[in-house]
């Protein structure tokens, strides 16, 4: 028996890089506004005779393989714990499947629909997809909401760089959410928001310029606590538009919507303008030419873009962008979090 395990991906909407902790704690009632996409991270576990451990992934044609699973995770020499994780060149896999510890041999393949560093938390719903998949393998009774803090920490572990969890919120629940980041506890708000309205005005591309998200995120981080007035400014800005946001969808609200996507962008681009490349400036122009706001998905630097636009103008706006150069990128509002099915 085969377990096949797919978890949605996310646009953020407002708040991206607050659900990092400590950023949170400085702006009483942050919040993190996103929804889960159709553009799923796939992981099939598949059990086999012998004790050997196989990981694949797709996407970077990367496989490894172990003799078993004490094999895995044993660390290199003269190394250990994370830095032993680094010899495989799988290190998420690796580091999940030590911790759910299969008693037989198995093999896990994984691959996402998104395209890598698009910032689409495609890492986070690989890992929420990976955990659904070996606790079904291995009977392991945990709850997907554990999964969110879980995988959060062992992508940490993995980058080397502090981590947030909004991502995860999406992968496992779908929907549009608001994740509140109180002290001592994040939780999601489901938001009701019309799903069918909305997915009538987003437009998403791929601009093929994908970042490291984590470490953009560890560099603002640095500024922040270290003082830096302007940081501190602008993130008090990007907290107050994400709770305005979140009281948008709420109300289905799409002209004030689409205005608060707009702030959010411009006071991002402020706090890190290397994020911006003339190829997303340029994408944004000509969204306002069709009364249109645009953002880059995640922390910054290249990768995804999601539009807000009106319903008519939406696919007028759609070709303007792939005539510039973008990749579409076309996706349903994901109503399901992540869901697990067995395959003979």
């Amino acid at each position: 028996m085969r377990f096949h395990a797919y978890a949605p991906t996310r646009i953020d909407l407002a708040g991206g890089t607050l659900d990092i902790w400590p950023l949170y704690l400085f702006h009483p009632g942050a919040v993190t506004v996103n929804a889960a996409i159709s553009r799923y991270a796939h992981c099939v576990v598949q059990p086999m005779r012998h004790r050997r451990v196989t990981l694949l992934s797709r996407d970077s044609n990367a496989r490894e393989e172990f003799s078993s699973l004490q094999a895995l995770a044993a660390p290199a020499p003269a190394l250990s714990g994370a830095e032993g994780s680094r010899r495989c060149s799988l290190p998420l896999l690796a580091e999940l499947v030590k911790h759910f510890a299969p008693r037989r041999g198995f093999q896990m393949t994984t691959w996402s629909e998104v395209p890598a560093g698009a910032g689409l938390g495609g890492s986070s719903a690989l890992a929420v997809a990976i955990c659904a998949a070996l606790a079904k393998f291995t009977g392991a009774r945990v709850s997907p909401h554990e999964w969110i803090a879980f995988s959060r920490d062992i992508e940490a572990r993995v980058l080397g760089v502090p981590t947030g969890e909004q991502d995860h919120y999406p992968a496992v629940y779908g929907g549009v959410g608001a994740v509140h980041l109180d002290p001592g506890r994040t939780w999601r708000e489901p938001l009701p928001v019309n799903l069918a309205e909305l997915e009538r005005r987003l437009v998403l591309v791929y601009t093929g310029q994908p970042r490291r998200s984590g470490i953009n995120n560890w560099e603002v981080l640095k500024r922040y606590l270290d003082g830096d007035r302007r940081v501190r400014r602008n993130f008090s800005g990007i907290a107050s538009t994400s709770a305005a946001m979140r009281e948008a969808l709420r109300d289905n609200n799409w002209t004030r919507m689409t205005r608060l996507l707009d702030r959010e962008w411009h006071t991002r681009r402020r706090n890190a303008p290397a994020i911006a490349t003339p190829f997303i400036d340029r994408l944004v122009a000509i969204a306002r030419r069709y009364g249109a706001a645009g953002k880059v998905c995640g922390a910054g630097g290249g990768g995804g873009v999601v539009f807000i636009c009106a319903p008519a103008k939406r696919g007028a706006l759609a070709q303007a962008l792939a005539k510039a150069g973008a990749t579409l990128l076309p996706f349903k509002l994901a109503r399901r979090g992540v869901q697990v099915e067995r395959l003979r």
